[in-house]
């Protein structure tokens, strides 16, 4: 089981009836999915796509990513998921930058890919998943998978199997090569430690071209589970659907807990929720503490990955309330280690950058050697026995461990706030307001400062029944609570904070937009430092 469509088709011999993928209130099985993938792989190689080639697929979450990522691994192509909510400049630098050869889009989405199209000099071959428009050259998606053809895939398992492109707080996206070994190990060792069976179903809410939500599929394919395929909008509506679909698994980043933190639950979800897993940031211990009251059937999995390796850490449920807010420890068969600025191990309590060895390690990133040469690279010699150099990939994440080897998230290393010759995690003033009821989310920036270099300013989203002097509220809690160098300056209240196409906060737009103008309704400034 090496290739990714040889996880898939593992599980697809075994339980060829099961339920595959749910998909807009339709159903595709393990056989009808491996089928339709043939299909597929067989009419995109008579377009000329082979191996190595990269195949972009633009849609929102649907069963067409999968049946496109399953055929571009039989063929030995690249499978190039692009988030749709790119405009057309955003998805026009993905498709240069991939050189994709192919595009497969909905026509929904027709102006956007239209007007990208004509710019995008190697895309040869557009796939439209409804019926193109008349006189259009695009193919149709539905003939296409309506064959019988089987393809035997020539790549091997450190061949790239998809290319993921993650959006920073500034500069272009950047792509990262992610091999069918990653892929494999990540899917088999998360759903060991999650103990996901045939019988789970797993909503999946991130969009599968955020490797978290990609891999909510590959790890329920590793078992024969039943992926149900949604985009997550309201709370109310994400809800509906597990009542509907009778979901046991349910993975979500920080913003999307702290909304259903605040929901009802109904109680045929309340039962059937088996396991829920957090990424993509740190979980405010209230948030989690709400969540279990809510949930007191389910366990909670605090989790920690990055892109570049796929997934890196784990709390078991067991420990939860012993290590309230810890990431947990290295997953089954990687390592983490915590270094300084000189490569040195920190000792307990000393913070320093997460670094992650082993099979989850991705290939690097594409087109740009320099930045893989400085994320990328050999472990300092007196950390490996090993006698040739072994790649190891520097995460940018400042973490710190317990006396029990229980890592604890800092916050990024760029995202750092320097005030007062003060070096502030935005996550430890954000965790404090998370305390106050009325507080949906927070995010802390460090803006220009004559005298302090930087002084914090905060960005909240309140619920609607929050007082009216919420803001001055949260200044003095965090004066109560928090060192007097890291109380915001500033508390500005949002309707919403700016998201990258990854669902998380844009801490760069925020810092902008807050830099600019005070034209947020509540802007508190403070007097002092005290």
């Amino acid at each position: 089981m090496n290739l990714l469509h040889d996880l898939f088709d593992v599980s697809a011999e075994r339980f060829p009836n099961n339920e595959a993928l749910r998909s807009r209130g339709n159903t595709i099985t393990y056989a009808d999915l491996q089928r339709r993938s043939h299909s597929l792989a067989s009419a995109l190689r008579s377009q000329g796509v082979g191996r190595g080639d990269r195949v972009a697929v633009y849609l929102q979450n649907r069963a067409v990513v999968i049946e496109a990522a399953l055929a571009c691994s039989r063929l030995g192509a690249i499978f190039v998921p692009v988030n749709p909510l790119l405009k057309a400049r955003q998805l026009e630098y993905v498709l240069n930058d991939a050189g994709a050869v192919a595009l497969i889009a909905s026509q929904t989405a027709a102006v956007v890919v239209e007007d990208s199209i004509p710019r995008c000099p190697t895309i040869a071959t557009v796939v439209w998943c409804d019926a193109p428009q008349a006189g259009s050259a695009a193919l149709r998606y539905d003939q296409l998978v309506a064959g019988q053809a089987r393809v035997q895939s020539p790549a091997i398992d450190n061949d790239p199997a998809a290319l993921l492109y993650t959006s920073g707080s500034t500069g272009r996206p950047k792509g990262v090569v992610v091999s069918h070994r990653n892929l494999v190990a990540g899917a088999l060792t998360v759903s060991g430690y999650l103990k996901n069976t045939s019988s789970d179903r797993v909503l999946v809410a991130l969009p599968l071209s955020f490797d978290y939500g990609l891999s909510q599929v590959t790890t329920a394919f590793a078992v024969g589970a039943c992926a149900v395929l949604t985009n997550f909008s309201l709370p109310a509506a994400l809800l509906q659907d597990m009542v509907t679909e009778r979901i046991t698994a349910l993975a979500g980043v920080p913003t999307m807990w702290m909304h259903l933190a605040a929901a009802e639950w109904p109680e045929t979800v309340v039962k059937s929720l088996r396991y829920i897993t957090n990424s993509g940031g740190a979980l405010p211990v209230s948030v989690i503490k709400n969540l279990q009251a809510r949930l007191p059937n389910t366990q909670v999995f605090c989790m920690y990955g990055l892109t570049e390796a796929f997934r890196s850490t784990y709390l078991e449920p067991a420990q939860l309330e012993q290590h309230l807010g810890s990431i947990g420890k290295a997953i089954p068969g990687q390592e983490i280690l915590v270094l300084d600025a000189d490569g040195n191990e920190c000792e307990p309590g000393e913070v320093g950058e997460l670094e992650h060895r082993g099979s989850l390690v991705t290939l690097g990133y594409w087109n740009d050697t320099e930045l893989t040469r400085q994320r990328f690279r050999p472990l300092p010699k007196r950390l490996s026995q090993l006698t040739r150099d072994e790649t190891a990939v520097w995460s940018g994440d400042l973490v710190k461990t317990d006396a029990e080897g229980f890592l604890y998230f800092i916050g990024r290393r760029d995202n750092l706030i320097k005030s007062s010759g003060y070096r502030i995690s935005p996550t430890e003033i954000e965790e404090a307001i998370a305390e106050l009821p009325s507080i949906v989310e927070s995010a802390a920036v460090g803006l220009p400062d004559d005298s302090l270099g930087q002084r914090v300013v905060v960005a909240v989203v309140v619920a609607t029944d929050a007082p009216a002097d919420i803001a001055e509220r949260i200044r003095h809690h965090c004066r109560m609570q928090l060192p007097a160098y890291m109380a915001p300056a500033e508390v500005h209240v949002m309707k919403q904070l700016p998201r990258n196409p990854n669902g998380k906060c844009d801490r760069g737009a925020l810092a902008a937009t807050l830099a600019e103008s005070s034209e947020h309704s509540h802007t508190i400034r403070a007097a002092g430092r005290g």
